[in-house]
């Protein structure tokens, strides 16, 4: 039985990950560790609730001691626990440092201490900035331009130094946009699909030009599955992408399109500080290392995605109404918009 540490279990791309593996998988242990922020939703675990091979443990990353005792039951380790939103880094930059580096220092620490086969830190396409003339290659610069993406490339590189110091088998995945099912509703799919539905006006920064690789989630819980196992790969970095780049007026034209909404419900806003206007990654190398490509095809699963927010409208409106945080942070970015 592999037992696998998943922090941030209860987010977003982490919970799908959950259920990937234990659909997959007979012989895993999932161990899932999360501080249940504002992102973090325990219903995005239901359906697995009650699978022995299942664990929840509530708790903070920064918890050296929790941490540390649950490395120990720990074979591998894949790391997903961050602030993650641009947005909200901007107007409060510390608590992304405090997570995303602080945190991942802490479970590297434990993980050295500890006999774990592989260190799966997950990053982001963000680090590097800007891609305006071609897809950002692993080999690029560093460029991050917000608090969040700053957070993120020193938590990235935080991991590599602990491969090349101490040798702990670390593994970097730097992926593009993700969409699909319990995604939080302050991210540009679930928030315009959730907003059309209930009539409200769908923000766009600045042109709505900024563009995005955008990739299906279970595309990227299968490249996290491939870098668990593959063979000498430990200290890479390795992009995930599907090579779909979309800009957010043609996103939000196919979610107006399936939910037969007018392009009334458009309202442009002023632009993002330090907005990057594109975001890319070339997927040469995980191809050519472990064989690993996308499968699933965009037209399709984001029809999909847009249903599963129809059909899941408990799931949102739970956010969405009942959360004082979402209501309180949907003023202060959009305030008078409505």
């Amino acid at each position: 039985m592999r037992k696998i540490l998943v922090t941030g279990g209860a987010g977003f791309i982490g919970s799908n990950f959950v259920h990937y593996m234990l659909r997959k998988y007979d012989d895993v242990m999932l161990m899932v560790l999360d501080a249940l922020t504002y992102a973090g939703n325990l219903d995005n675990l239901k359906p697995i609730w009650d699978e022995e091979r299942f664990m929840f443990l509530h708790g903070d990353i920064r918890d050296n001691a929790l941490v540390t005792d649950l490395m120990r039951n720990a074979e591998y380790v894949v790391h997903f626990a961050a602030e993650t939103h641009v947005d909200r880094s901007i107007h409060d930059a510390g608590v992304f440092i405090e997570t995303d580096v602080f945190g991942t220092f802490i479970l590297l620490e434990a993980a050295r201490n500890a006999d774990i086969k592989r260190f799966v830190h997950i990053s982001t396409d963000e680090v590097y900035g800007e891609a305006p003339g071609r897809p950002s290659l692993e080999t690029d610069a560093l460029m991050p331009k917000s608090p969040y993406a700053a957070s993120k490339a020193g938590a990235d590189r935080l991991a590599f130094s602990y491969f090349t110091t101490y040798g702990l088998p670390v593994v970097i995945s730097r992926c593009s946009n993700n969409y699909g099912p319990y995604q939080y509703p302050e991210k540009l799919i679930p928030l315009f699909v959730t907003n059309a539905l209930e009539n409200k006006p769908l923000p766009v920064y600045g042109t709505g030009k900024s563009s995005r690789d955008w990739i299906y989630v279970l595309d990227h819980c299968r490249a996290i599955d491939a870098l668990l196992s593959a063979e000498a790969v430990e200290g890479e970095a390795f992009n995930i992408g599907a090579a779909n780049e979309l800009d957010v007026l043609q996103i939000t034209d196919i979610i107006l399109t399936q939910l037969k909404k007018p392009n009334s419900l458009i309202k442009h806003v002023d632009d993002r500080l330090g907005h990057v206007v594109r975001h890319a990654v070339n997927t040469n190398k995980i191809k050519s290392a472990i064989g690993w490509e996308p499968q699933y095809d965009f037209a399709e699963n984001m029809e999909s995605t847009i249903k599963w927010y129809i059909e899941n409208e408990d799931w949102w409106r739970k956010v969405k109404e009942k959360g004082e945080e979402y209501k309180a942070w949907v003023d202060r970015q959009y305030r008078g918009l409505d």
